[in-house]
């Protein structure tokens, strides 16, 4: 996958990331080409190779909670019981969410192994932006005095997006996010996806880790998916810069964080020193 490189997606991922002290937000939104770049076409054909099968498979996707449950259910064919449909994927554009998900945390989280049932469609844009709304209303809030000096640093990094009025919550910004969004990917064209992680061994499985959305918007017709990545998390657990980096503050915080990823059969490690904002792997 090739990074699209884009100002406006930067600037707004910053605002997005927020302080309050107890708690942060940690958000990303990046645009890539579905162009296989570096080992991607290796990695292409040992995805097929391994499982036996061809790029137009399909494969069934988990069942997003947020569905409604009149699209999922269906009579059997001999109307004794309902049963429950999920819908599919194909392995190609499985391979891409994958891909996705390893160029942008690349080089300390692996998503190779991933299942399609890890991921779900989502039916309804509008759900999508009403989930993404009232997660971050909840906490981009006008600032406080304790911490008036912390949200300084997010009003300057709006004021990129907005002109003349500073904005001081979420509504303020809002409008903008979803206007380049759109004009980046064309929402109302793409096929929406989401990624519940399997809590063991990604980034959105940390330690105080309190909540996380994953969105990717996939434009076929562009042949380009745009990942909108969002999670709240407790500060201890998590030392980082305001703009999503680590910190040069504390020594500490350039230590390496090591857990197992609860695999008797690998014990593999993965390796955690770097915020998902910081750019310095590309």
């Amino acid at each position: 996958m090739k990074l699209l490189e884009s100002s406006q997606l930067v600037e707004l991922s910053r605002a997005l990331c927020v302080d309050r002290g107890d708690v942060k937000v940690v958000a990303r939104i990046e645009s890539y080409s579905c162009k296989m770049v570096g080992d991607e076409k290796h990695k292409y054909k040992k995805f097929y190779s391994q499982s036996g099968t061809q790029p137009g498979d399909l494969e069934a996707l988990g069942c997003s909670p947020n569905s409604d449950p009149r699209y999922g259910r269906s009579l059997s064919v001999s109307g004794d019981e309902e049963v429950l449909l999920c819908d599919t994927i194909s392995r190609k554009s499985l391979f891409y969410l994958i891909a996705t998900l390893n160029a942008t945390f690349a080089p300390d989280y692996d998503f190779t192994d991933a299942k399609s049932s890890e991921f779900s469609r989502e039916r309804s844009l509008q759900w999508v932006m009403r989930d993404v709304d009232n997660n971050l209303s909840a906490v981009i809030v006008e600032p406080n005095t304790a911490t008036s000096c912390v949200a300084s640093n997010q009003i300057i990094m709006m004021n990129h997006l907005q002109s003349n009025t500073a904005p001081k919550n979420y509504s303020q910004l809002r409008d903008k996010l979803w206007e380049v969004i759109d004009k980046e990917i064309g929402m109302s064209q793409c096929d929406i996806y989401s990624y519940t992680p399997d809590m063991r061994s990604d980034p959105f499985s940390e330690d105080g880790c309190l909540w996380s959305f994953n969105y990717f918007f996939y434009n076929k017709k562009l042949k380009r998916i745009l990942f909108f990545t969002c999670r709240r998390i407790i500060s201890s657990s998590y030392p980082m810069d305001f703009d999503g980096s680590i910190g040069t503050g504390s020594e500490s915080m350039f230590l390496s964080d090591y857990y197992d990823d609860g695999s008797a059969e690998t014990k593999s490690r993965h390796r955690r020193e770097r915020s998902p904002l910081n750019n310095s792997r590309r």
